[in-house]
């Protein structure tokens, strides 16, 4: 198959496949009952993802939804009330499993700039009810960082420890979404722990810009993850000999993280070129990391027709709404890719 023939896959960084050596990795791991805990794999990547993130433990999930969904369970009482930024991924994309199965009521306020990951904080601890009888407690505060809406936008250091101290000030726990964090620490420079320190837990998701196959961890203090496992449990989420995939995370981690600056590159460069499309707008121009969300309202096209004519040309692109058409780097696009991309976009400019 030439370059020119080749599909390439801008919906999402999940549709990435294991590289040789992964595939070689999940075949050779060593496996066992993960509900008796005795699975070596997910017992190895649960240790080194704590470790990365400067927890006390961690526990293997199917997914970033089921993730998120054991740390609301487990942080919170029903009749909670959780606050989330109001484009967070947990209010858009998980099906209201918080409501549906926690109980919990959603309380959500508008981030900078409309969805950028950070709560102002007199907006934050305004938004924070307690004992008042007329209202729901706040039993968690959520973040999310990269901010999937916001463009991939990374909230700085400064910015979540100023988050965290309102919800110190107010006794209240703060779970971080953080699928994406990985991303955000490349491209801030900093480690992942830094960026991640004073959080009450956070969830990573393997299956994204990492390259695994499936699978996130949660991460927390060991009382909290001694909850969450039991959550995990009662969701399903009994993996057995999970190992085979557990091994996939684990390399992940140990071999592709660093290597997400090369995404950042090539979604900056992709970026460039959507913006030099006559009408086009870019959300979070800087496009701080691998997600490219394209406003295609001033082009005098709809952003389906946007997304045929890429198709067309063997290049897949995802939609965010009516007007906003979505393209995300990852380990499967090579730099052919992203010049290929850029030439298509102007050619249908």
């Amino acid at each position: 198959m030439s370059d020119e023939q080749r599909i390439i896959d801008l919906r999402s960084d999940t549709v990435t496949v294991p590289s040789a050596k992964m595939r070689e990795i999940i075949a050779n791991a060593p496996v066992g009952d993960d509900v008796y805990g005795e699975d070596p794999s997910v017992t190895a990547l649960e240790v080194k993802a704590a470790q990365m993130l400067g927890f006390e433990a961690g526990v293997f999930l199917t997914s970033g939804t089921q993730g998120n969904l054991v740390a609301l369970l487990s942080h919170c009482q029903r009749g909670q009330e959780v606050i989330l930024e109001q484009q967070a991924h947990i209010v858009y994309y998980e099906v209201g499993g918080l409501a549906a199965l926690g109980g919990l009521m959603v309380r959500t306020i508008t981030g900078e700039e409309g969805c950028q990951g950070y709560l102002k904080p007199d907006t934050l601890s305004a938004a924070i009810r307690g004992g008042n009888i007329h209202f729901p407690e706040t039993g968690l505060i959520c973040l999310e960082n990269t901010h999937n809406l916001g463009g991939g936008a990374a909230t700085t250091r400064d910015k979540m420890q100023s988050m965290i101290a309102i919800a110190r000030e107010h006794k209240v726990p703060v779970h971080l979404d953080g699928a994406r964090v990985f991303n955000a620490a490349v491209a801030l420079g900093i480690p992942v722990a830094e960026l991640v320190s004073g959080l009450s837990s956070v969830q990573i998701c393997l299956s994204k810009g990492l390259g695994a196959p499936v699978g996130s961890v949660l991460v927390g203090s060991e009382a909290f993850i001694d909850t969450a496992r039991k959550f995990r449990k009662m969701l399903g989420g009994g993996m057995r000999q999970a190992g085979i995939i557990a091994a996939a995370g684990l390399y992940a981690l140990e071999n592709n993280v660093e290597r997400l600056a090369m995404d950042h590159q090539r979604a900056r460069q992709i970026a460039a070129a959507a913006s030099a499309v006559k009408g086009m707008h870019i959300v979070s121009p800087d496009v701080p990391t691998n997600i490219i969300l394209c406003d295609t309202s001033g082009t005098g096209r709809d952003v389906a027709s946007w997304v045929m004519a890429m198709g067309e040309r063997g290049i897949k692109c995802g939609t965010m709404s009516d007007v906003l058409m979505r393209m995300v780097t990852h380990l499967d696009i090579t730099q052919d890719d992203a010049d290929r991309t850029c030439r298509v976009l102007a050619e249908i400019a």
